[in-house]
């Protein structure tokens, strides 16, 4: 019985269909993108970032991109998570553990009612909305020509769906510790709470 969510998605820019470490797409939508190869679609629930692999050939893909990718600054970061809270508490959820990168963001998230991603669009949305009020849009010097700005999302995410605590714990464990692996400053979010197990009868029925 699925019991929570590990819920990632990134920046624009992140991870690229056609990453040579493999990826969650089946598809290479974007032109300038097919000349790097088809979509790596795997399976694994791993993350696959420690993956050996052509690096420059990573590189110079991402180089061909038709924006700049996208690494939100601290203030940046600080409006998402404002955004995030807000939409947490709109949706109802537990989350449990947060980290939201420079160029990707990680949730452990309670079983609701709402599915992974459901709940991912809905805080990229929300995201966005701020960013823009904020005027501190990643990719506003780089308005269209109807009018809009650029998405400073990918389009979808990575959703791993948890099945016992013992996953949850270690989920939760994975994303608190994103960040210092990465240098930064450890991360704890107001709209982040204590994860308790509810435990349940052979019935289903919350003991």
């Amino acid at each position: 019985m699925v019991i929570g969510y590990h819920v990632i998605f990134g920046a624009y820019g992140f991870w690229l269909p056609n990453d040579p470490r493999g990826s969650w797409s089946t598809e290479v939508w974007a032109g300038h993108l097919k000349p790097f190869g088809g979509a790596t679609k795997v399976n694994t629930r791993k993350s696959l970032a420690g993956r050996k692999h052509d690096h420059p050939h990573r590189l110079e893909a991402k180089r061909q991109l038709q924006y700049p990718p996208v690494a939100f600054n601290g203030e940046q970061i600080s409006i998402i998570a404002d955004a995030f809270g807000i939409a947490v508490a709109d949706l109802k959820l537990g989350v449990f553990a947060c980290s939201i990168m420079p160029d990707h963001v990680h949730f452990v998230i309670g079983r609701s009612d709402c599915t992974a991603e459901y709940m991912a669009g809905f805080f990229k949305r929300a995201a966005t909305r701020r960013l823009l009020a904020e005027n501190i849009h990643p990719l506003r010097d780089f308005r269209q020509a109807n009018g809009r700005i650029p998405s400073p999302w990918v389009v979808g995410g990575w959703f791993v769906y948890l099945n016992a605590p013992a996953e949850v714990r270690s989920r939760i464990r994975y994303v608190e510790e994103n960040p210092v692996k990465a240098g930064l400053s450890p991360q704890r979010w107001a709209f982040v709470r204590d994860y308790v197990p509810k435990f349940h009868s052979p019935r289903g029925r919350g003991g």
